[in-house]
């Protein structure tokens, strides 16, 4: 049995370990930047929704730059107390209601009577049900740019590939892996094509077929990798296994109807954020708040005491409180450049690298610089309005059209979310579903390469088109 099935959600101490290892790393690499990469900025103005954009005609100058050591070593906490930290007190709040829920969920017997009920439904056709899971995923991040909060998801669906035979790394991918790439293939992201098509004056989410191509293709990738992973390590499902799952209980039923009506009309505020914008900067707010009404509604309705939910819901909070660690480790190191001001430095350096290059190149040479700023901006609408003034003028001066370039942006911004040590999202869903951040990497580099290779194979597709 599965640490998942005997005491809900836990972080190991192996993956815990590899994952600071893995960050620390990456803190003093960004340091050591710091002291190599001299300091600069480009001039800003306001646009007319109040957002700060790169001014063109004032450019990039050369600043003091550098950040004291102390600094440095104290960065994982001034994260909170930096500009724009809602969103990060945000994430620390969500991973903390999910940590306590499931806990609950656990230990009251729903989430177990909700897997084996599951099985004995799917597991005769459980590849049909990985597709249409991959599917459903996907379009979340494609469609109303949901990535954070699917997190909560991201542990049932692991459970449940392990309960129809397959393991962690196979739950992840078909969760957290599909929304990366729903995200990227961006047909209609609200915070990825959305933004920088208005940032470049685009019509909102025009030129939707090459992405909505783009969202076929990877998802056919996707669901190729993963059968293929899971058909090496799946194990049988035995009828005589399906005949010891336990019979149907009337309480649990009841609890169980609680929690998924409750939780779906959350997912059905948030894909309705798609047509209704002003729901758009709630998302995860919603997520968290219905999550966390479902799971204390379904447990109580199972028959758990409100002391005893009390009780499990605290320890939840407290195990899963190394991967609040984490989450502000990862989140210094842009804390940590923007305090030296190389951000901007490394940018203009790449801006003067393309006016080298050959033509036909730079269109990928545009994914390159999103992809590289990925590492450091997990957000994809920060990084529009930092990247889209620049990449845009750039490319119209090669003849690549702007909403090509839009293409190139929504792919260097998604698929990195899942692999980077840097976003907390992927930290959080490695911590909750037990898994090295190492076993990931050997796991999803492949499909990475692959990845990269078909959406630069798309980008130059455009290009040849004249999209």
């Amino acid at each position: 049995m599965s640490k998942k099935e005997k005491g809900g959600i836990n972080i190991s101490v192996k993956s815990f370990i590899t994952a600071i290892v893995v960050i620390f790393v990456l803190m003093v690499a960004s340091y050591l930047l710091t002291i190599f990469v001299p300091g600069g900025q480009y001039a800003r103005i306001p646009d007319a929704d109040g957002n700060m954009i790169i001014d063109i005609a004032k450019g990039f100058s050369y600043t003091d730059g550098g950040i004291p050591f102390w600094k440095w070593i104290l960065s994982p906490m001034l994260v909170l107390g930096a500009s724009g930290n809602t969103t990060l007190i945000a994430v620390i709040a969500f991973l903390l209601v999910i940590g306590g829920i499931f806990t609950s969920l656990d230990k009251c017997g729903l989430m177990k009577y909700m897997l084996e009920k599951t099985v004995k439904r799917f597991g005769a056709v459980r590849y049909r049900l990985m597709a249409v899971i991959m599917l459903f995923f996907m379009a979340l991040g494609a469609m109303i740019g949901s990535f954070e909060e699917c997190v909560p998801l991201v542990p049932i669906v692991v459970a449940l590939a392990i309960n129809l035979g397959w393991d962690a790394l196979t739950g992840i991918a078909m969760s957290l892996l599909a929304v990366g790439c729903g995200f990227a293939s961006g047909v209609c992201n609200p915070f990825t094509v959305g933004v920088a098509q208005q940032l470049a004056g685009l019509p909102m989410f025009s030129g939707a077929w090459l992405r909505m191509l783009s969202f076929v293709l990877i998802y056919a990738l996707l669901f190729i990798f993963v059968r293929l992973y899971a058909k090496k390590i799946e194990k049988p499902i035995s009828d005589s296994h399906l005949k010891t799952i336990s019979d149907t209980d009337p309480k649990k039923d009841k609890a169980l109807r609680c929690f998924l009506i409750i939780l779906g009309f959350g997912i059905l505020l948030v894909l309705s954020s798609g047509f209704i914008t002003v729901l758009q900067d709630y998302t995860m707010i919603i997520v968290a708040v219905m999550f966390l009404a479902a799971g204390i509604v379904s447990t109580l309705v199972s028959g758990m005491s409100g002391k005893d939910l009390g009780k499990t819901s605290w320890s939840g909070v407290v195990s899963i409180l190394p991967a609040v660690l984490m989450i502000l480790m990862a989140s210094s190191i842009k804390y940590t450049l923007e305090e030296a001001q190389v951000l901007d430095t490394i940018l203009h350096k790449a801006v003067g690298l393309a006016e080298t290059m050959p033509g036909w190149s730079v269109i990928l040479f545009i994914y390159l610089i999103v992809l590289v700023m990925n590492f450091f901006i997990p957000s994809g609408s920060a990084k529009a309005f930092m990247l889209i003034p620049l990449i845009v003028p750039m490319a119209q001066i090669f003849g690549i059209s702007t909403q090509l370039c839009v293409v190139a942006f929504a792919c260097g911004d998604g698929f990195s979310n899942v692999f980077y040590p840097t976003n907390p999202a992927l930290l959080i869903s490695l911590g909750l579903a037990d898994t090295s951040y190492g076993k990931w990497f050997k796991f999803s580099w492949k499909f990475q390469v692959l990845n990269l290779i078909l959406t630069s194979a798309i980008l130059l597709f455009g290009l040849a088109v004249g999209y």
